[in-house]
């Protein structure tokens, strides 16, 4: 973007494109928050401080209320709509699969409607700004009414000039990979830089700066649109309508909890945070956690991944989970709400059905499933994707384990496993998972969304949470038996499952599925697989009961 932050040192990044707080997340990332002073530096998970360092990461809590200094410009009835116009370059492509940056922001601006009704986007392209037809009357009433302007991949001089002298009423103006001659203005108050380089060289001159509340913003939504990722463009606007326009609930974790979190750290959970230093394993993940922005889902769970260890577990399972420390909270989103599919092989879908769709090639093949693609990127950036899911001895019980493989920060590949309980939810082709990972427990609602006659594939959707470590998230598996893509012969059936849960094909982050050795499979002794799905020698046979008919 063109905004842009003093940065820090680099961060740990994952080598792919970037939520999986499907997974254990960014909360850790502040227990180990330092700086060169050896003081506590205030942060949104916590105040601890243990060693010398010479960094330390701007806190993207940013003004995550701003200090609630602006309470009262945000105490208005927040049943008043937040109003942004996007303008972008006609015929601009983005950098998620060459897509138009038309197409992404029309889409963004649905997704926003998910946080909240009352956010209103409307996306012009700036051909508007050299005609005088209706649609530029239009766009001349929007932006005079609209409290952020967000302007992408504007670079023509003709539209750089028109932009700068209509927009000079609009309160907060936002410039992505746009020409350097435009200015960005946040909460009123315009943000003095300086150009270095190309378009993406400008750095802030903070000196000049109102206050550190907007370079946090600045900081926070630069990183964000530099995963390039449709959660993070909408991020990206939700911090600004969080600092400046009113508070935005699923922030609210976003709010350093100050001394209160160390006390209740010290007091419940000493000896776990004294094995955790002792243990390097452990240690690291805290230093690597240390570097990550809270909100770099990628980052944090690399970083979990790549040093997971029984003593980070127990840290966790006592700070976050059994007393949360952080005063952390987040519900499972409801939105959007995704159906599931409503018959299978010609009969209407029943739970045994639906369970053994979970099943799938499971007996026939070592695995149910193998992931293509997934719209979540902090668990997709994992190569080597299996799932496992089977019935269990106990009545009635259900189980799913992923496996899957992690390029740690040190270089080596490992395995990982999770395990997570699965039960009915009321509508058949519906369930609640609960797993915990590393100390942190995570419930999601999972949806059978589509799964073809002949098992070639499968879209399974997930919302889920992680209250102790305050994070929520939503996303989307697509599987197959061997992890190849589906054939042509199924893109529009592919296409009309991945718009019922409102995701386009080019927001799924393809599984690397190129070199998968000895993956540690199997299921428990005594497990037991299909109850009315009959599949043998890699072949859907049918329902039982239909093989007759």
């Amino acid at each position: 973007m063109a905004l842009e932050a003093p940065p820090p040192p680099p961060p740990i990044q994952s080598k792919t494109k970037f939520q999986l707080k499907r997974r254990f997340t960014a909360s850790a990332a502040g227990f180990l928050r330092r700086d060169s002073q050896q003081r506590a530096a205030h942060f949104p998970s916590s105040p601890f401080s243990v060693q010398k360092t010479s960094y330390r990461t701007p806190s993207p809590i940013l003004a995550a209320a701003v200090k609630e200094r602006k309470a009262g410009a945000v105490t208005e009835s927040e049943s008043k709509p937040v109003r942004i116009v996007a303008l972008v370059g006609q015929g601009t492509l983005s950098p998620l699969k060459g897509t138009p940056w038309e197409e992404v922001m029309l889409h963004t601006a649905k997704r926003l409607k998910w946080v909240d009704e009352g956010y209103e986007m409307l996306v012009f392209t700036d051909d508007i700004c050299q005609s005088g037809n209706e649609n530029a009357v239009n766009f001349m009433t929007e932006l005079r009414r609209a409290d952020i302007l967000v302007i992408v991949s504007v670079t023509n001089q003709d539209s750089v000039n028109w932009i700068q002298t209509k927009s000079e009423n609009v309160g907060n103006i936002i410039c992505f990979d746009s020409s350097p001659n435009l200015s960005n203005k946040l909460g009123g108050s315009y943000i003095h830089k300086e150009t270095k380089g190309n378009i993406f060289g400008k750095i802030f001159d903070t000196s000049q700066s109102k206050d550190s509340e907007s370079v946090e913003v600045v900081q926070t939504v630069s990183q964000a649109w530099d995963r390039h990722n449709t959660d993070d463009i909408r991020f990206c606007l939700l911090v600004i309508i969080n600092a400046y326009i009113r508070p935005v609930p699923i922030l609210k974790n976003l709010r350093s909890k100050g001394l209160s979190t160390l006390s209740c750290m010290v007091k419940n959970c000493g000896p776990q945070i004294l094995n955790c230093l002792l243990d390097p394993n452990c240690r690291k993940a805290l230093q690597c956690l240390n570097q990550c922005s809270p909100v770099d889902q990628v980052c944090n769970y690399r970083c979990i991944a790549s040093y997971e260890s029984p003593n980070l577990e127990a840290f966790s399972l006592c700070v976050l989970q059994k007393n949360n420390c952080l005063g952390l909270d987040a519900k499972i989103p409801d939105k959007p709400y995704v159906p599931p599919m409503v018959k299978f092989q010609g009969k209407d879908l029943c739970h045994e059905t639906a369970e053994d769709l979970f099943v799938g090639w499971l007996g026939s093949l070592n695995w149910s499933w193998r992931v293509v693609a997934g719209q979540n990127p902090a668990y997709d950036q994992f190569p080597c994707q299996y799932q496992l899911f089977y019935r269990g001895k106990a009545r009635g019980s259900f189980w799913y384990e992923p496996v899957f493989q992690v390029r740690t920060l040190e270089g080596k590949m490992v395995w990982r496993r999770r395990k997570y309980r699965v039960k009915r939810s009321k509508i058949p082709g519906t369930f609640n998972f609960s797993v915990l990972d590393n100390g942190v427990i995570s419930n999601e609602f999972w949806t059978v969304v589509d799964v073809p006659d002949d098992l070639s594939w499968g879209l399974f959707y997930y919302s889920g949470a992680a209250r102790a470590a305050g994070q929520c998230y939503t996303g989307a598996v697509l599987v197959s038996p061997d992890g190849a893509y589906p054939n042509d012969m199924h893109k529009g059936r592919l296409a009309a499952a991945l718009e019922k849960c409102g995701i386009k094909e080019w927001e799924l982050y393809t599984v690397n599925n190129s070199s998968c050795l000895n993956p540690p499979l199997g299921i428990p002794e005594g497990s037991s697989l299909h109850s009315v799905i009959q599949v043998k020698n890699q072949t859907v046979i049918s329902m039982v009961g239909l093989a007759d008919a």
